[in-house]
């Protein structure tokens, strides 16, 4: 059995490279340089375990620029951006993806999508397409089965988490099923338009889960109280369970999946309110830093970390972006640094950590990668005009911070011009 894979990002890369365990898989992509990449033996991104999976099942894999006609299966994973003038999804890739495999297809063939899309796309768009310019008696197969995996932990997500199989009938749900060989937790089977739904369910209710914990942080602030070690004991009763504050939410899927969900209806309050929150916390956070400086001449701020989450080198969407760009407009002189992301990968120039914090007037913890953990406050402060620190993801130990003589205030944290509770 051959599979092809169209689409070699985040997902159809890993997703390819588990498939080839078993079978020999074809990934097709646009971009030439991932195509040479992947034919060479070399990934185009980081990601745990990944290398290792590569080693192992090169043989069976190969990579071009156009669809193959002698597949048994196409899965399509391509990317679907909020458009930036309207709002809702941006389906080209996928319709454009689609329209790329029906013309190879023969009847019995399967075709999956794992890109994730607006409820109904499946009916309104896809199928339309299969149907059109697939085969002319048709039996074709198909099911959408959206990824859910998080940078940082694909692989494992990808083989341990459940999965939904919305096929269009029970034959497509069973050979759907048979392809994702793979898959160790337990799968899900449904119609398409219900997969669509459920995906977008998950992640809106994260982003409003992260919204509540940011109005809490905000709401603490004012009590002064250190919400962060508040929302610890509210998580201790067994019917709560609310997610960290931070500076925002990045990520292909928070920030975009509820528009997604909502961009055909007007009855999505609360949903559109979590977003407000959530995009308004780099303001908030630039908020905290002007406190902190109080009216210091020239000041320079320091962004460390642009990945949208620790320890990964990806800045879909991240919330770093909107706080650079609001403290340029502030008129401070911006430096940033990420020990995981490629300087020529990202919208915003960066720098190593020392030339970013040299003369810096406020350091800015955006990201929680391990290593800001480690950081030396002492040496660190040597280096700056002005030390303070804002950490936006409580990933700092606050007491050698002030040992060191630096100025600190935690998103969330009202008690940020004393010591930090002791438990």
């Amino acid at each position: 059995m051959t599979v092809a894979v169209v689409g070699l990002g985040y997902i159809g890369l890993p997703t390819a490279l588990l498939l080839a365990r078993t079978r020999d898989v074809v990934g097709v992509d646009i971009d030439e340089d991932v195509v040479a990449a992947v034919n060479a033996g070399e990934l185009p991104f980081e990601e745990p375990g990944l290398s290792d999976l590569f080693a192992d099942v090169e043989a069976n894999v190969s990579a071009q620029t156009t669809v193959p006609s002698d597949a048994d299966a196409y899965l399509v994973a391509t990317p679907t951006p909020l458009d930036e003038v309207t709002d809702v999804a941006n389906l080209q890739y996928v319709g454009a993806a689609v329209e790329s495999v029906a013309p190879n297809l023969d009847p019995g063939d399967l075709v999956v999508l794992e890109s994730t899309v607006p409820p109904g796309t499946s009916e309104r768009l896809v199928r339309p397409i299969l149907e059109r310019e697939g085969p002319e008696d048709g039996g074709v197969h198909y099911a959408h089965c959206p990824e859910r995996a998080s940078p940082g932990a694909t692989l494992d997500e990808m083989v341990h988490n459940d999965r939904l199989v919305g096929g269009v009938d029970d034959a497509s749900r069973a050979r759907t099923v048979d392809l994702y060989d793979f898959a160790e937790g337990e799968i899900h089977r449904t119609n398409p338009t219900t997969a669509e739904f459920v995906k977008l369910m998950e992640n809106t209710y994260r982003d409003v889960n992260i919204a509540l914990a940011n109005e809490f942080a905000m709401l603490g602030e004012e009590y002064a109280i250190d919400t962060r070690r508040a929302i610890e004991l509210a998580n201790e009763h067994p019917r709560v369970d609310v997610h960290s504050p931070g500076p925002g939410v990045g990520g292909h899927c928070l920030p975009v999946d509820p528009q997604f969900l909502t961009q055909s209806t007007t009855d999505s309050r609360l949903i559109s309110v979590a977003r407000d929150i959530n995009e308004s916390m780099a303001v908030h956070t630039l908020r905290h830093v002007r406190r902190l400086l109080d009216g210091t001449a020239h000041a320079r701020v320091t962004v460390l970390g642009v990945a949208y989450k620790g320890n990964v080198d990806d800045t879909r969407e991240t919330p770093a972006l909107r706080l650079l760009r609001l403290a340029e407009n502030e008129g401070f002189d911006v430096r940033a640094s990420d020990p995981h992301v490629d300087a020529a990968d990202f919208a915003y120039p960066l720098s190593d950590l020392d030339t970013a914090v040299a003369g810096s007037d406020c350091l800015v913890v955006v990201t929680d990668h391990d290593a800001y953990a480690d950081l030396d406050p002492e040496r660190l402060a040597s280096q700056m005009r002005r030390p303070a620190v804002v950490d936006t993801r409580g990933v700092l130990d606050p007491e050698p911070w002030l040992d060191a003589g630096f100025a600190v205030s935690r998103l969330g944290d009202g008690r940020r011009h004393g010591r930090s509770e002791r438990r």
